[in-house]
């Protein structure tokens, strides 16, 4: 049943957005030289991967393909690729994936193959479902550029401190009824009104690789959460309280 709503949302999705499709397509060729879309290798469900497409927002020269990390105020996006980001517009092509049957409309992000590969214990549960354009989790972390922005090394601290954060999430909530998924769609949609999202002023008092929880209601009310660390992230909390 949610294979086929997704389906059928996703196809009705690209159907209607046709125009806006041939609007961007037409504003990224004048706005910077090079494709239109954005192709990159992800982790998808049981851990085959896929390629994931976006709407291309950074320049073409100045795209380091050894980055995965971006930031806020990433000097590779460019004017056009700002707006595409800020209104998550860059994300619409993803429609095709799930029409592939690579993603689902709401579903874990999907993470990088390198990144997937430091956490394969919480990857093991979190890839027995489809990875979606939307999730709870994800409208949780809708200022993750400007969270790593803090940061003088966004790739480190997303890492160490972002990452393990929503996949604890992921886990808490990987389980989504048909109503939760459609509230959820709502929710991406129209943003307006909502909880507030995880920004700076969240993660700048963590310590080492201390564990945010989801928050069933409230972002502001953070409980404290116990977490068994695998061996990657005891590496990580290591080098953390060294540094400090």
């Amino acid at each position: 049943m949610k294979r086929f709503i997704d389906i059928l949302l996703s196809g009705i999705g690209v159907a209607t957005l046709l125009p806006v499709f041939c609007i961007v397509a037409i504003g990224l060729k004048i706005s910077s030289p090079g494709p239109v879309f954005f192709r990159q290798k992800r982790m998808g469900r049981h851990g085959v991967p896929f390629m994931i497409f976006k709407f291309r927002t950074m320049d073409v020269q100045n795209n380091d393909d050894g980055c995965q990390v971006t930031a806020g105020g990433d000097s590779r996006i460019h004017t056009f690729g700002k707006f595409l980001r800020y209104y998550k517009l860059d994300e619409l092509p993803q429609l095709i994936n799930i029409l592939q049957g690579d993603m689902a409309l709401v579903g874990p992000r999907p993470e990088v193959l390198e990144f997937a590969a430091l956490f394969p214990s919480e990857y093991q549960s979190i890839l027995q479902v489809r990875p979606g354009i939307t999730h709870p989790v994800t409208l949780l972390f809708r200022r993750e550029e400007e969270i790593l922005a803090t940061s003088s090394n966004p790739r480190e601290f997303y890492l160490s401190k972002v990452l393990p954060e929503k996949l604890g999430a992921y886990e808490s909530n990987l389980e989504q009824s048909f109503s939760q998924n459609i509230l959820t769609i709502f929710k991406t949609i129209f943003p307006v009104g909502q909880f507030k999202p995880y920004g700076p002023e969240h993660f700048g008092v963590l310590k080492g690789c201390s564990i945010i929880p989801f928050p069933s209601t409230d972002v502001e009310n953070i409980p404290a959460f116990p977490n068994s660390l695998s061996g990657e992230r005891e590496a990580l909390k290591a080098d953390s309280a060294v540094q400090s």
